[in-house]
């Protein structure tokens, strides 16, 4: 019998994932990890860790499985928390979900998993593992859950093939639905349990008041751009290089003050993000207003109107040589080499048709339609057809 540790979450994704893994003839291991005590910024009734790992425990009682709390607070704060504050100070927006995955479940946590003997680790994720032979070596493959409107692979894009290696996604290869029904013919206590929306392992967060513990509020103004704005009329130039061409369509509009007019102010440029509609109290425009850049060094934050603003929209992205991560390392790409994939910037965006370009300053995303909101500090991951192979950090 093959050991896995299973991450109860007290959700019923890894309830279930449990359940099929001992269906499966696995010795099944449960561990609930705690991974944030300051209940200060949750907005502590919406999902506290408390009943979570309450509701984990009664699960692994139900199946008649060990089950442990870790407590992963102080590496939880040290790679996710601090690394949040940081990318924010800098006018970018991380992603903590995927980093938490990448620097917590299965890193800090499959090495306690793989402490305790374990083979394998599972978690309730909607995605699926594969593997092929290549040149006499089993390569992993990570792709899409049979569930597309719960896939989550996206949120797995930084994961290595040592990673993958000792991964199980058992629920992969349902749907949500069929997940519910089968907790619930098995009478888990998670069988109808809302899925939580909240930072990964933290619950439902007010964002500002978590980032105002370490970045001070301070006063600026709310710059609208108008849609006509001259930055937005210039014609295409004629391009030396495919180079040229993909640097100009990769580099954001500057503004200054002068671009536009003033219409409110913030509290800090760095708790906005591109794309953001809400939390800007700003009323009277026939279209509501959207954030088009922020400007954390003059502490501005300019914003269009309507979400078709041209302020909003580019056709390219970089990515910096060392934030260019391939799940599937025998496909990276040398300088000069391009490669076709569907990618997607953003959890749940529909997939959208781009061109890879390797060049020595990194690795230019190309896509066949402009996108609204490229968001530096987020992740870019590449797909061909269902699975994926890389991704990037935007820069």
């Amino acid at each position: 019998m093959k050991r896995v540790v299973v991450g109860l979450s007290g959700g019923v994704d890894s309830s279930v994932t449990a359940y099929l893994l001992k269906e499966q003839g696995y010795e099944v291991i449960g561990l609930f990890m705690k991974n944030w005590h300051d209940d200060t910024v949750t907005i502590s009734n919406e999902c506290p860790w408390l009943d979570d790992s309450n509701d984990a425990m009664l699960v692994a009682e139900k199946l008649g499985i060990p089950f442990q709390t870790v407590d992963l607070s102080v590496q939880y704060k040290e790679r996710i928390v601090d690394y949040m504050f940081n990318e924010y100070e800098r006018g970018r927006t991380p992603n903590p979900d995927v980093l938490c995955n990448r620097e917590i479940k299965f890193d800090v946590f499959m090495k306690i998993a793989l402490d305790l003997g374990a083979d394998y680790v599972a978690t309730g994720h909607y995605c699926r593992k594969d593997s092929i032979e290549k040149d006499g070596e089993t390569v992993y493959q990570l792709k899409a859950g049979v569930d597309s409107n719960k896939d989550q692979s996206y949120f797995l894009c930084q994961l290595s093939q040592e990673q993958l290696a000792k991964a199980l996604f058992p629920v992969g290869e349902l749907t949500k639905p069929e997940v519910r029904k089968i907790a619930s013919e098995q009478d888990l206590v998670t069988a109808d349990k809302k899925d939580s929306q909240g930072l990964c392992f933290i619950g439902k967060v007010r964002l500002p008041e978590f980032l105002q513990q370490q970045l001070a509020p301070k006063e600026g103004v709310i710059v609208e751009v108008a849609k006509d704005h001259v930055g937005y009329q210039m014609s295409t130039p004629d391009f030396a290089n495919k180079e040229d061409e993909l640097a100009y369509y990769s580099t954001k509009f500057e503004y200054s003050l002068a671009d536009g007019k003033e219409v409110g102010k913030h509290q800090g440029a760095h708790y906005f993000t591109k794309g953001q509609r809400k939390g800007l109290a700003v009323g009277g425009t026939p279209e509501p207003l959207f954030v088009i850049d922020t400007d954390v060094k003059e502490n501005v934050i300019y914003t269009g109107q309507g979400s078709n603003h041209p302020g909003l929209f580019r056709k390219a992205l970089l990515v910096s040589n060392d934030e260019i991560h391939w799940v599937r390392e025998d496909l990276q790409l040398s300088v000069g080499e391009t490669m076709e994939v569907d990618a997607r910037i953003r959890y749940r965006q529909p997939l959208q048709k781009a061109t890879l370009h390797q060049t020595k300053k990194g690795m230019y995303v190309l896509f066949e339609e402009a996108q609204s909101a490229i968001t530096e500090g987020q992740f870019v991951a590449f797909y061909i057809e269902d699975e994926l192979v890389g991704s990037g950090v935007i820069s």
